[in-house]
């Protein structure tokens, strides 16, 4: 599931990732479970939606679609090691995100790059 996954994708790396969010140009999506982002930490800048709600959030359609976000917004999507993001980001391009994908490596990759973290622990969007 997840090389048919990646096989859409045109995944990114931290420092990619890293100029999205500089750039201002789209949104990365952090959906690691809030004892993970408790106990390492999260991206700066990161919109905290947890997988449960995921498709609510980033249907560009929906009522309940995060604000700005349109079919056309560039969204990278970071779990913990960059495999349930494969999947999640084949999801949002199933719902027409056309711009989906996911951070290779995950929030470690993140870390291990020496790029900025903040203490964890914030609450996801409802």
């Amino acid at each position: 599931m997840v090389t048919r996954a990646r096989a859409q994708l045109e995944r990114v790396d931290p420092g990619q990732a890293a100029a999205l969010l500089d750039g201002g140009g789209g949104v990365v999506v952090d959906i690691r479970p809030h004892a993970n982002r408790l106990a390492e930490g999260e991206i700066p800048g990161a919109v905290i939606v947890e997988r449960i709600v995921l498709e609510w959030r980033l249907d560009p359609a929906g009522d309940h679609r995060l604000p700005g976000l349109t079919t056309e917004t560039p969204v990278v999507i970071v779990c913990n090691e960059g495999y349930a993001s494969s999947l999640a980001a084949a999801d949002a391009r199933g719902l027409g995100l056309r711009r989906a994908t996911d951070l290779i490596g995950g929030f470690r990759a993140w870390k291990a790059e020496g790029l900025p973290v903040v203490p964890g622990g914030s609450s996801a969007i409802p």
